[in-house]
């Protein structure tokens, strides 16, 4: 992040370095791994950097050689990494995972985080200011789940107080992190302090056996927007605040005494990797959410920049560029309808194109 400009987002929680299986199979069977980087929020941070944001990502690492590389490689993306805290007794975590969707069985996670760095964190350690003055505070339930200090943290950065920045939510519920079964109480307690929160479908019926947008609101009561995420059936926002779908005409909205909802079904895509979809679509919506863009436009960008993670390998890819982005954002409905999206789309590999249609191609500039 250039000069002395406040950054416009703050992304807090943990990072982690994570070993990718050289083939896939088992974790027993895999004979080599690839290191990378892996976080929720540090994923959102590297993201909107990309996009030309002013990021800040703040976490917890330890004195060692794999903070070193983690506070590295994020400030690499353009992301403000000077408030980040460094732990002389604690390590930083790290994790191996397997190349199979997350969604499947054969999926499996070994996680080494249990008193990491990231799981001090604290009012003590991270002072509000460290992300007053920015336009948009986000967090997860993930940080929230690692320690009771990391708890204190999250509830002392959402609680009400004179120029709070947009706090935006996503509930990423990791049932492994949550052995005491706290977990439906507490993130409905999270989600109903912010203004902004991002959950799943299936998240939402685990936790509170919940089914429909609808349903979801009506428990969510406390933030102006909802962005229900339903896989590839796409995403429903709902907006308590029926001026912010001004200037859409071609949708069919639904209008209640909880807002007005609108979904936007994703584009086709080929996928090479399911990893980091979600921290993208955050970043995508943030984005456009910067930028003042209405409610459909929104819901399209966090669809693009989680086609580019899910085109490419690892948790974090480069976006499309943003005059690329806006074009297919502003696509009529049916053009929308037949955009279909591969490997080298976002125009960073001029030698694949991204297709609109069964017979159209449209390359990059």
């Amino acid at each position: 992040m250039s000069g002395h400009a406040p950054p416009e987002v703050v992304c807090l929680g943990e990072s982690m370095v994570t070993f990718l299986p050289s083939r896939p199979g088992r974790l027993a069977d895999v004979p080599s791994f690839t290191r990378a980087i892996g976080g929720a929020e540090s994923n959102v941070a590297c993201a909107l950097a990309a996009a030309g944001h002013r990021t800040r990502w703040i976490g917890r690492v330890g004195h060692d050689g794999f903070g070193d590389h983690l506070v590295e490689t994020i400030g690499s993306y353009g992301v403000d990494v000077t408030a980040v805290g460094r732990d002389p007794h604690r390590p930083t975590g790290v994790y191996f995972r397997t190349d199979e969707d997350r969604a499947t069985d054969a999926h499996e996670v070994v996680y080494y985080r249990a008193g990491s760095a990231a799981s001090a964190m604290s009012p003590a350690t991270v002072p509000y200011d460290s992300v007053a003055g920015a336009r948009v505070l986000h967090l997860t339930g993930i940080t929230a789940a690692l320690s009771a200090d990391c708890l204190d943290l999250v509830r002392d950065l959402t609680a009400p107080r004179p120029g709070r920045p947009l706090v935006s939510f996503d509930v990423n519920h990791r049932p492994g992190l949550w052995r005491d079964g706290s977990a439906p109480e507490v993130l409905l307690e999270l989600a109903r302090r912010a203004d902004l929160v991002f959950v799943g479908a299936d998240e939402a019926k685990a936790l509170w056996g919940l089914k429909g947008s609808r349903a979801v609101t009506e428990l969510i009561d406390g933030p102006e927007t909802v962005v229900l995420k339903l896989g590839k059936g796409g995403a429903e926002v709902i907006d308590r605040r029926p001026e912010s779908f001004a200037g859409i005409e071609d949708f069919a909205d639904i209008e209640d005494a909880d807002g007005v909802s609108h979904l936007v079904r994703p584009p086709r895509v080929d996928v090479v990797s399911a990893v980091g979809a979600g921290d993208a679509f955050a970043a995508g919506f943030l984005s456009a959410t910067l930028r003042d863009l209405d409610m459909r436009t929104r819901l399209r960008h966090g669809h693009l920049m989680a086609a580019a993670a899910l085109t490419a390998p690892g948790d974090l890819a480069r976006p499309p560029r943003r005059a690329h982005a806006d074009r297919l954002a502003a696509l009529d409905t049916d053009a929308w309808g037949t955009l279909h999206l591969g490997p080298g789309w976002t125009g960073h590999d001029e030698e694949r194109p991204d297709r609109t249609g069964d017979d159209q191609e449209v390359r990059t500039p």
